[in-house]
């Protein structure tokens, strides 16, 4: 089969600095002009600085094993990295010309200059949307990074419907569990709302016993975790999800107050009260909404609390429920051993027997939450919360973000639970603003 061209816009790379191993057998081709950029943001103590520095590294790691130009395999079952360039009149021949597409048009113009030189099938690959269009327009393929996206509408909401006779949810109330019925195919820990005609259940598909069988919550937990209940379906699975053990990667995805983060929240205290875990660990990433207000005054913790003041205020609500009522949250935190850091303070760490919660994770890239994950030693219960629809990193869009992705790559395993929360349970005014806005 002939090979194909891949050619990488720097924004791919900065997304994921391993993407150059992303493409199979074919040849991969990174624009000289794309190191140029990578100068630029080397020295950012950003992710994006970061993965400049990671990628520049892997480069020059190969320099070394050959010559760039010429050509560098990059390893067993992988095609041959190169660097390429284009003379300066090729690169000014581009249309479109201006000041501020320079280094775009030079980075088109390497790819041109690739097809015309190999004659073979290549492909312009970037997350920039302009220029995919404009690339297209010059006859280049284009392509984004990670392929063919899903619409999110399409992605999987961990939850479906399916019409079944009288005698099986009769035996599934009798029973606790029955069997899948024929012709459903299902994911492992994926729950079904199982009809026919005024009667229904729900159940969650055990993929060890292909069976579907009862909730633990509120079963076995009783209704109330740390003083909230649920308010809908989504809710009673998304509180199963969390308190049940034996899931150990939790992705909860939901507009603007659904509930994500306090359920997530309330569970892992409830978990903390039965000592099932050592401490509880809640970070988020540090992304402003709108125009930055510049350098904060004070220590760490008075830096972090605008950022980290979202989940200090679900906090405060859970310490409202609670018998005698603590003083504030603060003493809630200090009594179950409740840690809130940044993201920053998680990468290089081993964190075993702990339960986190990652909020806002629709903002992180692929890889930056393969880091956190990879953080997660033995007994750990790592909880992902995020919306999609409202994303604040310029560098990842609504499907292409770390928690879409997890979702998605996820799926299939047996030690992990989804469920896409729909109605909003904050205010009546804050559910028509999500809907309307």
């Amino acid at each position: 089969m002939e090979k194909t061209n891949y050619v990488l816009d720097t924004n791919v790379v900065l997304h994921d600095p391993y993407a150059i191993y992303s493409f199979g057998s074919d040849d991969v081709y990174l624009p000289i002009y794309v190191f140029d950029e990578l100068d630029r943001f080397k020295k950012e103590l950003t992710q994006r600085g970061k993965s400049a520095r990671t990628i520049i590294r892997q480069i020059e790691d190969l320099r070394k094993r050959g010559n760039l130009i010429q050509g560098v395999p990059l390893g067993d079952g992988k095609g041959t990295l190169y660097v390429s360039y284009v003379k300066e009149e090729q690169r000014l021949s581009i249309p479109f010309e201006s000041d501020s597409r320079l280094m775009d048009n030079a980075i088109v113009a390497t790819a041109l200059a690739v097809k015309k030189e190999t004659g073979l099938k290549t492909i312009f690959v970037t997350l920039d949307v302009n220029l995919r269009i404009r690339a297209e327009a010059m006859g280049l393929d284009v392509q984004d990074y990670g392929g063919e996206k899903k619409n999110i509408d399409e992605l999987y909401t961990g939850i479906v419907e399916a019409t079944v006779s009288p005698d099986v949810i009769d035996m599934f109330y009798k029973e606790r569990e029955v069997d899948l019925p024929e012709g459903l195919e299902l994911y492992p820990n994926q729950y079904v709302i199982m009809k026919s005609g005024s009667q229904s259940a729900i159940a969650r598909y055990d993929a060890g016993s292909s069976r579907l069988v009862q909730l633990l919550y509120p079963e076995q937990y009783g209704s109330k975790i740390m003083g909230i209940t649920k308010r809908n379906l989504e809710q009673q699975i998304a509180f199963d999800i969390l308190l049940n053990d034996d899931l150990r990667l939790v992705t909860l995805v939901g507009k603007a107050g659904t509930g994500k983060t306090l359920l997530a929240i309330a569970a892992g205290l409830f978990k903390m009260k039965q000592s099932r875990y050592k401490s509880m660990l809640v970070s988020r990433p540090v992304f402003p909404m709108g125009k930055e207000l510049g350098f904060l005054p004070g220590d760490v913790e008075s830096k972090l609390n605008p950022w980290m003041q979202p989940i200090y205020d679900n906090m405060e609500l859970i310490a409202l429920h609670q018998n005698p009522r603590p003083a504030s949250y603060r003493d809630l935190m200090a009594e179950y051993n409740v840690l809130v850091e940044p993201l920053t303070y998680i990468r290089g760490r081993s964190l075993p027997g702990q339960y986190i919660i990652v909020d806002e994770a629709q903002n992180l890239t692929p890889h930056e939450v393969k880091t956190i994950i990879t953080r997660c030693g033995e007994g750990t219960k790592i909880i992902l919360t995020g919306d999609p629809y409202q994303i604040d990193n310029p560098y990842v869009d609504s499907t292409n973000n770390g928690l879409t992705q997890v979702v998605e790559r996820f799926k299939n395993s047996a030690i992990t639970g989804h469920v896409t929360l729909v109605k909003g349970e904050r205010s009546k005014l804050a559910e028509l603003a999500a809907n309307l806005l």
